[in-house]
């Protein structure tokens, strides 16, 4: 297993946080992050956080907890596969107490057992396990999904709610062993909260409500919250107020009738976590350190100052490389020559994330987090809010399509950025969109399916065995997709008479072990170089042979490896691809005729390209 290998930042993390925890006297924050660290904060004067420790895991921290009974103890899971129990003491350094031994899969949530010896675990494996955390001991299952168990959470009674992709929401009571009580929606639900009395359940549903749930999962109310996926509950001290953390990046704050009291909209909020104590509210950021708030105002105390620069999103021109980061800065670089110092400059777009790009005649258009589209021609236009993050953006003729977490497509006019019509395009997040030089463009989402045809009439190329991370094009000849279920699929694609797509022949590539993120082709439709980066750290290339028919079952080979997941590509030209990964490095990979495997050609450092940039005149804001 490769180790997450990221430069350190001095105001906190150098990734955007996963969870954060605040414990019970509101004197310690935990936050974690997709750098492979938990840090301790200090927050005894909560407008100035101070770290007071740094915990180490191999891979992303999803999650952390606070041992209820003993608060020097924190457990902490990641996606190693391992859960951590660590000791905070007053004074001094943080000490190792135990590693419960690896699971099968990632560890996404940990919650203690009242009495603060037992600790139970959910895993993107299904399993919800309970273990001895101080002996290291395994004590048994505590219920299962039939997808990735997402979250869990301990009643005051021991009650022990999960989660689900599945839908499923279950409640086990360990100590009585009976059989657990079930409820089951359509959508994956991502969130759940007891109440501090234990006798309400608050879920977060994929459609973007909460349900307030009894102990036996009668239901009490639906409070309608965002557009977008609900994804975290936390419950005032009182029992009398919640807040939620939706995928629109706003959090929102209810009473428990149902009432909203405040929104609050800041588009460096990453609210797929927070966190109540003491009248404060924690929350996630995509910059290096937590959002502090006050609950009953939900004014902000403090807010982080650094941001990250991860790239999510790349687009190209002839001569220039687009990068889009975590920071809302788009990094422009030359690709004219492969020079280690390019020329490079920034466009600050906005402070949040920029999920997707896309550029047509010198104009540059970005799909945020916050579900925005912006337009940069020199001069900055913001679309309306379009409901949900948009991961994907692509061209079909004139106009602008974006793809949605929601799995709707959205055109809208280039210039304006007024909306023109909406489709609901898929089952489940629009992930990629491809455009083709001829009519329509390929599509990929979490629904398994990649589609093809126009913004209106689509048919499903193929399907994988799990939703699928991207789709990219070698003109209109070839298309290849990136699944979850660790494989690549590759098509040699043809047009009908009257125009239609369809696939002519069709290989599934053997990825690595783990989620495979993006996907690009080179070379010649003849013969052609897949190119795929892995959430395993690993960039892989395959060539294809297509006379081995649909029967071939490729392995690829291992081009390089990188000190985190690759997170996008993006074609420069027939025979080279730039990759990024969420390390920060950039790389152009290409080919020429007769090799057998493509090359790296050159890489930069996303941090060095913005120090460099601001040593010049040419950032714009």
């Amino acid at each position: 297993m490769h180790v997450i290998d990221l430069p350190r930042a001095a105001s906190g993390h150098s990734a955007p946080l996963t969870h954060v925890a605040l414990r019970a006297d509101a004197r310690l924050l935990a936050s974690c992050s997709y750098d492979g660290t938990a840090i301790v904060w200090d927050i005894s004067d909560p407008a100035h956080p101070t770290q007071t420790a740094t915990l180490r895991h191999r891979r992303l921290v999803n999650a952390s907890a606070w041992n209820p009974a003993a608060p020097q103890l924190l457990a902490t899971a990641s996606a190693d596969k391992t859960v951590t129990v660590w000791r905070l003491p007053e004074e001094g350094p943080a000490s190792l107490v135990n590693v419960l031994a690896r699971h099968t899969d990632d560890i996404n949530s940990v919650a203690w057992m009242p009495d603060g010896e037992r600790l139970i675990c959910v895993s993107e494996d299904g399993r919800a396990t309970m273990w001895d955390a101080i002996a290291g001991r395994f004590l048994g299952e505590v219920g299962s999904h039939e997808a990735h168990c997402m979250m869990v959470s301990v009643s005051s009674e021991g009650l022990v709610a999960t989660v689900g992709e599945d839908g499923l929401v279950a409640v086990a009571d360990p100590d009585l062993g009976s059989a657990p009580a079930l409820r089951r929606y359509e959508s994956s639900i991502e969130g759940c909260a007891w109440s501090g009395d234990g006798e309400i359940l608050a879920i977060a549903r994929d459609d973007g409500a909460v349900d307030l749930l009894t102990k036996k999962l009668d239901h009490l109310r639906t409070v309608e919250v965002s557009t977008s996926a609900a994804r975290c509950v936390a419950w005032s001290e009182n029992n009398e107020q919640f807040v939620v953390g939706a995928y629109d990046g706003s959090l929102h704050f209810f009473t428990v009738e149902g009432k909203r009291l405040h929104r609050v909209d800041d588009a460096r909020f990453w609210p797929r976590s927070v966190s109540a104590a003491g009248g404060l509210v924690a929350a996630g950021s995509f910059w290096s350190s937590p959002h502090l708030l006050d609950f009953a105002s939900a004014a902000e105390i403090a807010g982080p100052m650094e941001a990250t620069h991860g790239p999510n999103a790349m687009a190209a021109t002839e001569n220039e490389l687009y990068i889009g980061c975590d920071s809302g800065t788009v990094i422009v670089l030359s690709t004219a020559d492969a020079s280690p110092e390019p020329r490079v400059h920034l466009i600050d777009l906005t402070e949040g994330p920029i999920l997707s790009l896309a550029v047509r005649d010198g104009v540059l258009y970005a799909g945020t987090y916050s579900g925005h589209v912006v337009r940069y021609d020199g001069a900055v236009l913001v679309s309306e809010q379009l409901g949900a993050p948009l991961p994907s953006l692509c061209f079909d003729g004139e106009s602008l399509v974006a793809g949605t977490y929601n799995g709707e497509f959205i055109s809208l006019d280039s210039g304006e950025l007024s909306v023109l019509a909406r489709s609901q395009a898929h089952g489940g997040s629009v992930k990629s969109l491809t455009p083709l030089p001829g009519p329509g463009f390929l599509s990929a989402a979490t629904d398994r399916t990649v589609a093809v045809g126009s913004f209106t009439s689509r048919v499903a190329l193929w399907e994988h065995g799990n939703l699928v991370n991207a789709v990219a094009a070698l003109g209109e000849a070839v298309a290849a997709s990136a699944s979850r279920d660790h494989t690549v699929k590759v098509g040699r694609l043809s047009r009908t008479s009257d125009g239609e797509v369809q696939v002519q022949t069709l290989q599934t590539l053997m990825g690595p072990d783990e989620s495979v993120k993006c996907v690009a082709v080179l070379g010649t439709a003849e013969s052609p170089f897949v190119l795929a980066g892995s959430y395993d750290f690993g960039l892989y290339v395959w060539p294809v042979h297509w006379a081995d028919g649909a029967s071939a079952l490729t392995n690829g080979h291992l081009l390089d490896a990188f000190g985190q997941g690759l997170s996008c590509m993006v074609q420069l030209d027939s025979s080279t691809v730039a990759v990024a990964s969420w390390d920060g490095r950039i790389s152009i990979v290409a080919c020429s005729a007769g090799d057998e495997l493509p090359q790296i050609r050159t890489s930069w450092s996303v941090q060095d390209l913005v120090r460099s940039a601001h040593g010049t005149e040419g950032r714009n804001k």
